[in-house]
């Protein structure tokens, strides 16, 4: 691989909704010709640098596409909130896909990005060979659900960029015992500033659908999900923060015996989800996208 192609590229595609056109940026790595396509998405207010350290690990066997999903990071904000949702976000991702040229991707989602990508595998005819979940299920516990709503859409603005980090640190303080450079690299991204304050790259409404789901269309979606992931007939690794107030043992366990080809590996120390910065963890990973066999733990 040569330095042009270690270096990442940022992207970005032309996506349509009900209401009008919009923009999906990505940061890719690796070399733009190599068939080998791993998608990376990330978590719900979260950006796709969240995985560059990932993506610059796995960039010599794989080119790395890690998507801002829409009202995110680089990407443009949707017209109308009600597009802030899973089937929204499966379309833009197909058209991704097909501006990678590839006829089959690997698949890496971290929380919501694990939603997007469980949605997207159960489809016929889906393009994602294999499909890691991280810190993330059919079945979301409602805590979780209460403690995300209390921050999801609120307009901070700070002084300087430090407080923006450090705010986005305490927001995320489940991911692990990141040290302050840890949080400077993957906090930085989710910032800019405005007008002299430092604010959030992303788009407040993002709550609106969120906080308005009843709880009919919940089961809705779940059942869904569920339907997905037992179509789906490639592996599936699903890993789990042994702390995560998210996607409990349990339901770790359904996923095992409903899908295909389910295995799970659990990470101790950390809550929601796994940063996936460190050497062990993207190992995790990397054993799975070659094929590897995992132990559960």
């Amino acid at each position: 691989m040569t330095e042009s192609t270690a270096a990442p590229r940022q992207q970005s595609v032309q996506c349509i909704s009900p209401t009008g056109l919009h923009r999906i940026a990505y940061t890719e790595w690796g070399d733009p010709a190599n068939p080998r396509v791993l998608v990376c998405v990330h978590g719900l207010t979260r950006s796709g640098r969240d995985f560059d350290r990932f993506a610059a690990a796995m960039a010599g066997e794989y080119r790395v596409v890690c998507p801002d999903v829409a009202g995110r990071g680089l990407s443009s904000w949707l017209l109308d909130a009600r597009g802030y949702g899973v089937a929204q976000y499966v379309s833009d991702m197909v058209t991704l896909i097909a501006r990678t040229g590839a006829e089959q991707v690997d698949w890496f989602g971290t929380s919501m990005g694990g939603l997007i990508g469980m949605a997207l595998a159960g489809l016929p005819g889906a393009p994602i060979r294999r499909l890691l979940l991280n810190d993330v299920g059919p079945h979301i516990e409602p805590s979780s659900l209460e403690r995300i709503g209390q921050y999801v859409g609120r307009d901070e603005r700070f002084a300087t960029l430090q407080e923006g980090i450090d705010n986005a640190a305490l927001l995320a303080a489940s991911f692990g015992p990141l040290s302050a450079e840890d949080w400077r690299e993957i906090n930085t991204p989710l910032l800019h500033e405005v007008e002299g304050q430092w604010r959030y790259r992303y788009d407040p409404r993002v709550a609106e659908p969120f906080k308005t789901l009843t709880p009919e269309q919940s089961e809705e979606g779940e059942k869904f999900l569920w339907r997905s992931l037992a179509a789906f007939e490639g592996p599936v690794l699903v890993v789990r923060g042994a702390l995560s107030d998210l996607l409990s043992r349990e339901t770790v366990a359904k996923m095992v015996e409903t899908g295909r080809n389910v295995s799970s590996v659990e990470i101790e120390g950390v809550g929601h989800a796994p940063a996936f910065l460190s050497a062990d963890q993207i190992a995790i990973a990397r054993r799975f996208f070659d094929g590897e066999a995992l132990r559960g733990s």
